[in-house]
C-alpha cells in the first residue's frame, strides 16, 4: 500500500486542495492492470479509506487498485467537478505508470453508490473533452471497463421506487441530489429542470466509445431505487454498449454501519458477488 499520493490540486470551497489516492499493488512481476476505486458517500463525503477489504480482495487477484478522493457538495462542488477528478486521477496514474508499476493500457473504474454514478459517467464519456481539467492532459482518461454498484443514473428518478414522502425529499431543492447538480443554495431541482438532469445523466453520453459496464444492485436497496440500474441498462442496450445487470437478492445499499446496520454489507462481500466483479475485470482488462 502506498498512501496519500497527491494526484491533483483543485479549487474547492474557495480554497486550493490536494486530492489524494491510496494505491495497492500485488507483489507480482510486471505492470498490473489498474482499477480505480471510487467510494460512495451521498455526494457529501469521499473517504478513500472505505471498503478496504473489498479493494484488497481485488488487488489479491493481481490488480493495482487506486482508491481516490474527489470533490463533493460539502465544498460546494458539483458532479462536473467529481467527474473531472476521476478523469484527472486516471490521467495521473497513466502519466506515472512506469514508476508506479501499473498497466496504462488496461484501466477500469469501480464505484459504489455515488462512486457508482461517477464511474458510470467516466465510462460513458470516453473521448469527451468537456470534463477534462487539470494536469497530464496529454494522457487519455478513457477506461476499458466500468463496475457500477448500486449507483444513481437518472437523478430525477432516483427515488421512484420509494414512497411519496421520500421522493419529495430527494427532489426538493437543496437535497443531496440537487446540491451535487446545481451547487449550494440553489432553488432548482432535477425533477423540473430537464436540461440539467439530462446533462447529469451518464446515458446522455453513451456512444460506441463508451466502456463495457456491469451493474450490480440490491433488490432491497432503501437509498437508491433498484430501478436506476435497469434504466441505465436499457440505455446501454439502446446505444449498443455492452452491459450486464446483476440483482443481488435481499441486499440493501452496500455497507451501512453509519445507518445502524452493520450486517448490510455481508451480501456484497460474498465470493459470488466479488467473483463476478473479478471475472468481468479479467475479461475486459486481461482478455
Amino acid at each position: 500500500m502506498r498512501q496519500n499520493i497527491t494526484y491533483a490540486s483543485v479549487s474547492a470551497g474557495g480554497e486550493q486542495r490536494d486530492l489524494r489516492l491510496d494505491l495497492q499493488l500485488p507483489r507480482t512481476k510486471g505492470p498490473k492492470p489498474l482499477v480505480v476505486y471510487i467510494t460512495g458517500g451521498g455526494f457529501v463525503m469521499a473517504n478513500k479509506a472505505n471498503n478496504l477489504d473489498q479493494r484488497t480482495y481485488v488487488a489479491e487477484q493481481g490488480y493495482a487498485v487506486a482508491s481516490i478522493e474527489y470533490r463533493t457538495s460539502a465544498t460546494g462542488s458539483t458532479y462536473k467537478d467529481g467527474v473531472a477528478d476521476v478523469k484527472s486521477a486516471i490521467r495521473y496514474l497513466r502519466s506515472h505508470a512506469d514508476e508506479l508499476g501499473v498497466d496504462a493500457d488496461n484501466v477500469a473504474v469501480w464505484g459504489q453508490s455515488a462512486g457508482g454514478y461517477l464511474a458510470a459517467m467516466a465510462g460513458a464519456t470516453n473521448g469527451e473533452e468537456r470534463f477534462e481539467q487539470g494536469d497530464d492532459l496529454d494522457r487519455s482518461s478513457d477506461v476499458q471497463a466500468v463496475v457500477d454498484q448500486f449507483g444513481a443514473h437518472d437523478l430525477s428518478k432516483v427515488a421512484d421506487d420509494f414512497d411519496a414522502e421520500t421522493k419529495a425529499a430527494y427532489m426538493a431543492p437543496g437535497s443531496f441530489i440537487n446540491a451535487y447538480v446545481f451547487g449550494p443554495n440553489s432553488t432548482r431541482s432535477v425533477a423540473t429542470d430537464r436540461a440539467a438532469n439530462r446533462a447529469a445523466n451518464p446515458a446522455t453520453y453513451l456512444s460506441r466509445s463508451s466502456a463495457p459496464v456491469i451493474l450490480l444492485h440490491g433488490d432491497d436497496d432503501h437509498i437508491i431505487s433498484p430501478s436506476q440500474s435497469l434504466i441505465l441498462l436499457d440505455a446501454l442496450v439502446a446505444k449498443r454498449v455492452e452491459g450486464t445487470r446483476y440483482v443481488v437478492r435481499g441486499a440493501d445499499h452496500g455497507d451501512l454501519p453509519f445507518l445502524g446496520d452493520p450486517e448490510a454489507g455481508r451480501k456484497w462481500t460474498t465470493q459470488k458477488v466479488m467473483g463476478t466483479i473479478v471475472r468481468f475485470l479479467d475479461r475486459e482488462l486481461r482478455g
